[in-house]
């Protein structure tokens, strides 16, 4: 497939096209999906080593490789997990945030969906962000300087939680946002429970190593509607059925403090939420510096600062953490 602009106005080449009234289409990724070498890592679980505090070795590092996505287990402890959720609390019923723009609230109900930009709202969930047991990582992993390039809370509550279409990140990033390459990662940290009936992430193994374009064009101020119910940047039944029988389908589930981490092209979405039982979880993207978003490959402006860094970039340098 080709696409009418090759280049987008910074005069960046558009390896990855998408939509711009094409038909959709498969083709293999053109990235690596780890920039460092597993090698360095040794070959068995430990909890601490010169390069992390996370229990991670080779063998997970493969298997991020290979899936597309981690799910880690007994991460934070009980303290923080504590906290985390208290701040979780006290942002959702925060009145100043209620009418902000970085909050998206569900087309219906008007229950709060998301909240954008949090590590700029919150310095509990700033620190968090910069905790050396998730920065190690998404350094290891993307081989370079990282900054954060989104950050929100993801809010599904009991009974009338919508769901989010399967869809790859990196291509809304890509398109919408001007993300050159596939360097950057997503690590969401759950703060309930996640079980198989609250609307869980659901991830689909092996599918990062495709783009998927997808079909239509970009519209002006698509991301009002999209941050609410996604319908454009959704790949075809077809495609979905490919991925899907190649790889299964996983579910992250687990208890508060699970964390996921997941390749910015990985294949995910989530169903609604009917349960009496809300889902809810702290979410950041970790972009290489040398990925920094250009000029967005569509014909529209860029999306807003805070759903996509642009202007106010800095690099993560305090490895603190609270072990």
């Amino acid at each position: 497939m080709t696409n009418k602009a090759e280049t987008n106005q910074n005069n960046c080449p558009d390896i990855y096209p998408s939509r711009d009234n094409c038909q959709s289409n498969l083709m293999e990724r053109l990235d690596p999906v780890v920039y460092s070498d597993p090698r360095q890592l040794p070959d068995a679980r430990h909890t601490s080593s010169q390069y992390f505090s996370l229990p991670l070795s080779r063998e997970l590092i493969y298997q991020y490789e290979d899936q597309g996505f981690l799910m880690i287990d007994n991460v934070f402890s009980p303290e923080e997990i504590k906290s985390y959720q208290d701040e979780l609390e006290a942002l959702r019923t925060s009145h100043s945030l209620k009418g902000a723009e970085e909050t998206i609230t569900e087309k219906e109900s008007g229950d709060i969906r998301s909240i954008f930009k949090v590590h700029e709202f919150s310095q509990i969930f700033r620190q968090l962000m910069q905790d050396s047991r998730l920065v190690e990582l998404a350094r290891f992993i993307l081989n370079d300087d990282i900054y954060i390039h989104q950050s929100r809370i993801n809010y599904k509550p009991g009974f009338r939680g919508r769901e989010f279409y399967w869809h790859s990140d990196f291509e809304t990033w890509h398109v919408e946002d001007g993300m050159p390459r596939m360097r950057a990662l997503s690590i969401s940290i759950t703060l309930t429970e996640n079980q198989e009936y609250n609307g869980p992430l659901m991830l689909i193994p092996g599918s990062h190593r495709y783009y998927v374009s997808c079909e239509g064009e970009t519209p002006s101020e698509h991301f009002k509607g999209s941050l609410k119910k996604q319908e454009l940047g959704t790949p075809s039944d077809e495609h979905l059925q490919y991925l899907v029988k190649r790889g299964g389908i996983a579910r992250a589930t687990g208890k508060p403090g699970s964390v996921t981490v997941f390749d910015c092209n990985t294949m995910h979405g989530s169903n609604g939420n009917i349960s009496p039982l809300p889902r809810s979880n702290v979410f950041m993207v970790y972009n290489a510096m040398s990925n920094q978003v250009v000029a967005p490959f569509c014909h529209q402006p860029p999306r807003p600062e805070y759903i996509s860094a642009r202007r106010h970039i800095t690099p993560i340098t305090n490895k603190c953490s609270n072990i």
